[in-house]
């Protein structure tokens, strides 16, 4: 055979990109393949315009999904019993994207597209929340427009006051932080829905595996992932998802973002062209999520899956930890008071009974009696607690609010809050219960107790606050 019958090899610049691929492996491994990839190839220009469109099903740019991202998602959805999921960065990024789908300007105008001379919308806010929470509402979105309110999360009544013809969501966490505290989340559901407005739970301290809002009535769920569900501490990463409780076509003109045809999506509404209970993703994912990219990588989704296998042995063991830790510390003479809702006496212990079965969480906080100095000094003993603001990893955790997490609150959230500068945040690990224990009595003995100028007050002398 002469060579010119030979057929022509490819540049080795080719086959250095290209060699091997021509016939994948047939292979069918236990676990799940990570997807390392940005794009997405297609067979024609046919299905790259359909699925670009938004027509047809697909991967186009892993800015809106992959194959590793989405088996997260459903992975999510079904453990919060919801009908779809969309994965974030992080649990910043989860809130961020709910909220602007839910009280943007579009959800204010009649034809659903954000006109910048139509105001956003309105949240109402639990005041007991993480501090990162409130500069998200009081500072970044506020500058998008979307006003706030701020609220009691065990007053129903100001719930009811703070609504405003511009109110789309409520805003609350199933166990709040930095205290602890458990919201009546049946009863927050009724006054969001009377309302005419979406409950948002932020279910991070909890975890599907303690509760599950939209059984309570919660419309969206979100998450950071980066905390129990990875449970290490390695990656960052969000979740939201639609509970299967929102119908934006129940009240057509108060949702025109989701009813109304949209030129974006080919001059068709999200309710026309992915149903009653996927427009709501929709905008998130193909609006918000493409447009801002705070999209989570491949690798971290499956850091978060590989935690998810042990959930629930992992914070069944958080859960007893934090318990044998609150109760030692409600019996120190250092300690002005403990508020975690297993405690005897927990203001909230009827909700702990009645939605909590499992246990409430492994996050605690605690007064310290004495002055700044003291707990400056008790802080800087901890030898087996990390003095860090991350939270659901197997490591025990103690953090100080005021001037951390919650640093930037405005002095009456802070308040309404009621943190001090004695208010200690414990994110308990699975370790040992002796040997944090004797960490933290170690370290609260050198509190030298309260100066005569910081007498506690009443709420401070009780024994237990939820």
């Amino acid at each position: 055979m002469s060579a010119e019958e030979y057929p022509q090899a490819p540049g080795l610049g080719t086959v250095q990109i290209h060699g091997g691929t021509t016939d994948p492996p047939s292979a069918r491994p236990v676990r799940p393949p990570l997807y390392l990839t940005a794009s997405y190839e297609f067979d024609t220009l046919r299905d790259a315009r359909e699925c670009f469109g938004q027509r047809e099903p697909g991967f186009t740019y892993s800015r809106t999904g992959s194959p590793t991202v989405g088996l997260l998602e459903r992975r999510l959805a079904e453990l919060e019993g919801g009908v779809g999921a969309v994965a974030t960065s992080s649990g910043q990024a989860a809130l961020t994207l709910t909220l602007l789908a839910l009280a943007g300007r579009s959800g204010q105008s009649q034809d659903g597209e954000p006109h910048p001379e139509i105001p956003a919308g309105h949240v109402v806010a639990s005041n007991r929340i993480y501090g990162g929470t409130a500069d998200l509402l009081n500072d970044t979105l506020a500058e998008a427009g979307i006003a706030v309110t701020w609220v009691d999360p065990h007053r129903p009544n100001e719930w009811e006051r703070a609504v405003t013809e511009r109110t789309r969501a409520f805003l609350v966490e199933s166990v709040g932080n930095p205290h602890a505290d458990l919201p009546d989340i049946p009863d927050i559901a009724a006054i969001a829905h009377a309302a005419g407005s979406a409950l948002v739970v932020d279910n991070t301290l909890a975890t599907p595996h303690l509760l599950q809002p939209g059984k309570l009535g919660a419309d969206v769920v979100v998450h950071s992932v980066t905390k129990y569900l990875t449970g290490n501490g390695s990656a960052l990463a969000g979740i939201v998802v639609d509970t299967g409780r929102f119908s934006p076509s129940s009240d057509a003109a108060r949702w025109p973002q989701f009813t109304a045809p949209r030129r974006r999506f080919g001059n068709q509404s999200l309710v026309a062209g992915h149903g009653e209970h996927g427009a709501f993703l929709h905008l998130v994912r193909a609006q918000l999520l493409n447009d801002l990219g705070p999209s989570l990588a491949p690798w971290n989704a499956q850091q978060a899956l590989d935690g998810i296998e042990t959930l629930d042995v992992r914070v069944d063991r958080h859960c007893r930890v934090a318990e044998g830790i609150a109760r030692r510390l409600a019996s120190h003479p250092r300690v002005r008071s403990v508020r975690h809702p297993s405690l005897p006496g927990s203001s909230d212990a009827a909700i702990a009974d009645r939605d909590f079965p499992r246990g409430t969480g492994a996050v605690l906080s605690f007064e310290i009696d004495g002055t700044t100095d003291d707990v400056e000094r008790f802080f800087d003993s901890l030898e087996l607690f990390k003095l860090a603001a991350n939270l659901g990893d197997g490591r025990s955790m103690a953090t100080h609010p005021a001037w951390t997490t919650h640093c930037r609150l405005t002095p009456e959230l802070r308040e309404a809050g009621e943190i001090t500068e004695q208010t200690v945040r414990l994110a308990l690990g699975r370790e040992d219960v002796e040997d944090l224990w004797q960490d933290l009595s170690t370290s609260l003995d050198r509190v030298t107790g309260a100066s005569p100028n910081q007498a506690p007050t009443a709420r401070e002398k009780e024994t237990v606050r939820a």
